[in-house]
């Protein structure tokens, strides 16, 4: 027989924004986080791809989008924060870009270098039976123990 020994991970990244996926994801690394000790770093990723030349050019527009999202991200630590995360272990990350899975990838796991990444398993009106385009992508290029998480949930959303 073998000693079974499970996994504990030392900075969990999670990916959130209003999916019931993502959100799964995150109930899922908030209490790993809080079960193993561990860094918590929760990202969202502003996507630039689905604004207009005009809404870029205007400061306010990008700024007022940026400070939303810097809301609901402080919106998710405290939840952390009220379900045991020590505050210290939190890192709130919002970046910019065309592409999600591509900034995490890229940018963010280079810059916060976790040993896992937990993210849902769909986008935007996603297919339920299949790991939506961006969960795909994090899994084969995230460099790094990935966690897709999957839910029942039909919500609908844009």
């Amino acid at each position: 027989m073998f000693e079974i020994k499970p996994k504990r991970f030392k900075k969990i990244l999670v990916g959130v924004d209003d999916a019931p996926d993502a959100r799964a994801a995150f109930s899922y690394a908030v209490d790993k986080a809080k079960r193993d000790g561990s860094e918590l770093g929760i990202v969202s990723i502003l996507e630039t791809g689905n604004v207009n030349v005009y809404q870029i050019l205007d400061k306010d527009y990008v700024h007022s989008s940026s400070d939303e999202l810097k809301k609901r991200i402080n919106e998710y630590v405290k939840a952390a924060v009220n379900y045991g995360v020590d505050a210290s272990k939190i890192t709130a990350i919002v970046d910019k870009g065309d592409r999600p899975a591509e900034r995490i990838c890229n940018h963010v796991i280079p810059a916060f270098q976790p040993d896992l990444l937990v993210v849902g398993s769909i986008g935007k009106w996603g297919n339920r039976k299949a790991v939506g385009s961006q969960a795909s992508y994090m899994t084969k290029h995230a460099g790094t123990s990935v966690f897709v998480i999957r839910t029942t949930a039909i919500e609908r959303y844009e």
